[in-house]
């Protein structure tokens, strides 16, 4: 998910206390069966990478929930990564669903993945229909930048 799906901005950084730990064993905010800590929260601590790009999409779509916004600037590809990020407080993911992937394996060097985010904003519910660009730099699954799609 990029900057603006996610109603962040880069522009007037406000003063923000880091996110509460989420805990290990708690739902994982992207859908899987997975408790938190045994998928997202590796790859939020750095104790693992993402192994495939849709992997990375859903510990950025998990990111987003949890505002864990030096994950989000770690896991961007530095050419088009902004220098800060400051999320939405008002923001309030409730569901991914991944539509579609293409390449973003193991055996890949770029990928994308579509997908549909729901969030309530100020109580009012949206949806966020993109397409995301991940490619590997360094030898690590990065987010590059993404389409939005009606």
């Amino acid at each position: 998910m990029s900057r603006r799906s996610a109603r962040a901005t880069s522009r007037h950084p406000r003063s923000r206390s880091p996110p509460a730990p989420v805990p290990a064993a708690s739902a994982r905010p992207c859908g899987l069966p997975a408790a938190y800590g045994a998928c997202c929260g590796r790859l939020h601590s750095a104790a693992a990478a993402a192994p495939i790009a849709e992997l990375l999409m859903r510990s950025r779509y998990s990111a987003f929930a949890v505002q864990d916004a030096a994950y989000l600037l770690r896991s961007w590809h530095p050419d088009t990564r902004p220098r800060t990020l400051d999320l939405d407080a008002d923001m309030r993911w409730q569901g991914l669903d991944i539509l579609a992937t293409t390449e973003g394996s193991a055996f890949h060097t770029t990928g994308t993945v579509t997908f549909r985010a729901h969030y309530t904003h100020e109580g009012e519910p949206g949806e966020l229909h993109e397409q995301s660009r991940f490619a590997r730099h360094e030898g690590a699954w990065v987010y590059l930048d993404a389409v939005f799609t009606r």
